[in-house]
């Protein structure tokens, strides 16, 4: 079969099943950026956008928050998909789970300068 695009139901169906079945690393962070939490920055959590599920984005500072394990080293897809979300006019910051789960409040830092740096 063809690799087909999924539709905009499926991707919806699955950003909602992956709400309720985060990694710990996702529930972790989710935890930290919920409800305004940073700096009164909304962010929301397994969002479909175009042809993929964002872990975690904030639309007003048009920032994606990825938060991946090893699977995703050197991924040809991740490097497409950044391509995609940066020409949509999104930055993305990624953080690997070892990361958020043992050091979360310097990646809590680290998202908060990319939040109020200056965009061009």
């Amino acid at each position: 079969m063809p690799n087909q695009r999924p539709t905009k139901e499926r991707l919806r169906i699955f950003a909602k099943e992956m709400r309720h079945a985060p990694t710990d690393a996702e529930a972790a962070m989710w935890r930290l950026l919920r409800s305004r939490q940073l700096a009164q920055f909304k962010f929301r959590r397994q969002t479909p956008l175009e042809d993929y599920i964002l872990d975690f984005v904030c639309f007003e500072k048009r920032l994606v928050v990825e938060i991946d394990g090893s699977q995703h080293a050197s991924s040809q897809h991740d490097a497409i998909r950044s391509d995609v979300l940066t020409k949509l006019g999104f930055d993305i910051a990624r953080y690997w789970n070892n990361d958020v789960l043992q050091q979360p409040q310097a990646v809590l830092e680290d998202i908060l300068s990319k939040l109020t740096a200056p965009r061009p």
